[in-house]
């Protein structure tokens, strides 16, 4: 029996939401709201709870305890009526590339139940919105890289869903191809006013984000808009090129009674007056240094400085358990 949608104000909302897996808890009272037509970026490390958590989201998994609500609707108690108000796009593509564009939105069609009447109308418009509908009728294993995820954003909207789920959608692009896929998502979530809630490990597309939740060791440990996050490092930071990043980093602790990150061949600190410091700093290092750079906050430092890494250093591997599932999920046709 499908759950009437519960009112209320968030399309995507978890309260206390914990999953342990024996003695591991891999999510530890996750609190989040996600506002309808907002784009919600969703960061953290390799086994932080990130893909724990969409994966419940998704119905991919069961909670340990808490509540999870997708468009109204409770995540465990009605998961088919969820799956059939979200979309999902992954990093690798799910698309049977023996056959062809349209033969795959057709079958995806199918499976969501779109009305026979209205199938071609919209795997018409959302070929045209992808510039794939020249294409339609060529097999999959024929495109690109670029060319297959802007089908599998088409599929993800075919059904007109409240909230497009991505994991790292433009990963492993080049730059004019992930320009375009952010220009389709813009379009999209202007024209349809879906809600996008997605991971990135390129913090420039983590820019486009209204907001933006930091998970580490299962917790969220900050939410807000980029330029909120990125005050929380507060002044400017300061790069040191240097083979000899250890050394230096204890040269910079005792000089100046700050604590740097350092970051394989760097370091980097915080400080309020980035100008007037670095001549301070090039006296007191006696390391070798190949360059200093100044520079204002970024989100990449805001996640160095919660987390302790670089988001460039963590990969895509956290998300491996979710796309499993979500084969699995994708083979069965997402249904009840």
């Amino acid at each position: 029996m499908t759950q009437n949608p519960v009112q209320t104000e968030a399309v995507v909302e978890a309260r206390s939401l914990v999953k342990t897996y024996g003695k591991v808890e891999a999510v530890r009272g996750i609190d989040l709201s996600v506002r309808p037509g907002e784009v919600f970026g969703f960061l953290g490390p390799n086994g932080a709870g990130k893909s724990t958590t969409i994966s419940i989201l998704c119905t991919l998994i069961r909670p340990t305890g808490g509540r999870a609500l997708v468009a109204g609707i409770d995540v465990t108690r009605d998961p088919g009526a969820v799956r059939s108000r979200i979309g999902l796009v992954f990093q690798d593509p799910s698309l049977d590339d023996q056959l062809t564009a349209r033969e795959n939105l057709e079958f995806h069609a199918f499976l969501y139940d779109v009305p026979r009447s209205e199938r071609r109308e919209r795997i018409d418009g959302v070929l045209e919105m992808v510039e794939l509908h020249e294409r339609a009728g060529s097999q999959v294993r024929t495109f690109s890289g670029g060319m297959k995820r802007r089908l599998e954003i088409a599929r993800g909207i075919l059904h007109y869903p409240q909230v497009l789920f991505l994991d790292e959608p433009t990963l492993g692009l080049d730059p004019q191809t992930r320009n375009r896929i952010w220009a389709y998502l813009h379009e999209l979530r202007k024209r349809e006013g879906i809600t996008l809630f997605m991971t990135t490990h390129y913090m420039d597309e983590a820019e486009f984000c209204d907001r933006i939740a930091i998970i580490d060791h299962g917790q969220i440990i900050a939410l807000g808009t980029p330029d909120e996050l990125k005050a929380m490092v507060g002044g400017d930071v300061i790069t040191v090129a240097t083979r000899e990043a250890a050394a230096a980093a204890d040269q910079i602790r005792h000089a100046f009674e700050l604590e740097p990150n350092v970051e394989r061949e760097s370091v980097r600190i915080e400080v309020s007056d980035g100008a007037s410091f670095v001549p301070r700093l090039v006296r007191e290092l006696t390391v070798p240094v190949s360059a200093v750079t100044l520079s204002r906050p970024s989100l990449d430092d805001v996640f160095l400085k919660l987390t302790g890494k670089a988001i460039r250093d963590e990969g895509a591997g956290e998300m491996d358990q979710m796309r499993v599932m979500m084969s699995r999920w994708s083979r069965a046709g997402g249904r009840r």
